[in-house]
């Protein structure tokens, strides 16, 4: 309990007792000036009968006899005694509020221990805050911690959400809680040197921790991934691939198709011929809505003729991607980038005569619906 009260009063806000001594100072000074020359009294004398009247003790060694002189002692007793008050109840107020902050912090402590794998959010700005929708939306257990405190009041805690108001770099919280019921921990803070801290901080105490964090600018992925990091997410890499994909939009085709492993290069052949770019895969299991997405950004025919080659000389890998496409019954979607819609359609007609197209442009739920029928 000693221990818990010096904590508490050695974090008691300077404001707070700078404030305290200004005022008793100011007081004072008053009161020693106001005696020399009020109460016709020495300066040792002065010092002494301004320090008696202040704390209200009043030997009575020296008293007032001229109306100016009672005004003034009643003025500095009066003033003593208010201020001593005053500086009393703000140490009793932020007394009881950090006791209330470290009683609260021991009950968070307590519903940590008994929460089962969770996920550790350090920074709640707008990055953060996504990826806590994400996490809440999937009924998964989630700890936030943020310096700030009107963000962290602004979030309201339940059985699986713990919002701590403290500065991951600045206490060893982080390390503790990163611990083997931590899924990942995921730097979302907009501080690059802040969160390098952070990783490290991890790091030093929990080497299998998966540490996820974010990287404001593009030279410091190297340094975070150094550090310790599992995975560095860029916004401006993200940003820059958004801002490509909706500026070729119109130039975007998604084909639904069903063919073999065996016609792999033959298609590509085709997309490669129109002057296309072959973006990414998505294989659609049948009856569900969110389809498996690989990422291919393949433009060149010497692309697909080397995948082929792979293929051919790597069994272990062609077994893998034909057991793929028996799982989703060859169904799958090509998003496929062109100079324009003329080199779409003549891309379309093509692979008409290679291939079954189920359908162009055709939403997830579109497609779920149609593998749907083969389950049935």
């Amino acid at each position: 309990m000693r221990k818990i009260t010096f904590k508490i009063l050695t974090k008691m806000p300077t404001r707070y007792i700078d404030n305290g001594i200004i005022f008793i100072a100011a007081l004072f000074i008053y009161g020693i000036v106001g005696t020399h020359y009020i109460m016709n009294l020495g300066w040792f004398d002065s010092i002494y009968y301004a320090t008696i009247t202040m704390t209200t003790v009043g030997y009575g060694d020296f008293l007032p006899s001229t109306g100016i002189q009672k005004i003034f002692a009643t003025t500095l007793a009066i003033g003593g005694v208010g201020l001593l008050a005053y500086v009393f109840n703000i140490i009793l107020t932020n007394f009881q509020e950090k006791m209330s902050e470290y009683s609260q912090g021991a009950k968070k402590m307590k519903a940590i221990e008994v929460m089962k794998d969770y996920y550790i959010i350090c920074g709640l700005g707008r990055v953060g805050k996504v990826v806590l929708e994400e996490l809440l939306d999937r009924n998964q257990n989630v700890i936030v911690i943020d310096k700030d405190k009107d963000k962290c009041e602004s979030l309201k805690e339940a059985d699986n959400l713990i919002v701590i108001n403290e500065d991951a770099i600045e206490d060893d919280l982080i390390a503790k809680l990163a611990g083997k019921k931590c899924r990942s921990v995921i730097i979302c803070t907009g501080d690059d040197v802040n969160n390098l801290y952070i990783v490290l901080t991890i790091r030093e105490t929990n080497p299998d921790a998966w540490i996820v964090t974010r990287a404001s600018k593009l030279d410091n992925i190297k340094r975070l991934r150094k550090a310790g990091a599992d995975k560095i997410v860029s916004p401006e890499i993200i940003g820059g691939e958004d801002l490509y994909y909706e500026s070729t939009r119109p130039h975007i085709l998604r084909v639904t198709v069903k063919h073999t492993v065996d016609e792999i290069y033959d298609e590509f052949r085709l997309i490669a011929k129109h002057g296309c770019t072959l973006e990414s895969i998505d294989y659609h299991l049948p009856g569900i809505e969110t389809p498996l997405t690989r990422e291919i950004k393949a433009m060149k025919l010497h692309d697909g003729k080397r995948y082929q080659n792979y293929l051919n000389s790597h069994d272990d890998q062609r077994h893998a991607l034909e057991n793929l496409y028996k799982t989703v019954n060859t169904v799958h979607s090509h998003f496929i980038s062109g100079p324009d819609q003329v080199a779409f359609d003549k891309l379309l007609k093509d692979l008409e005569k290679q291939e079954e197209i189920i359908g162009v442009n055709l939403t997830n739920e579109e497609i779920a619906k149609i593998t749907s029928k083969e389950i049935n």
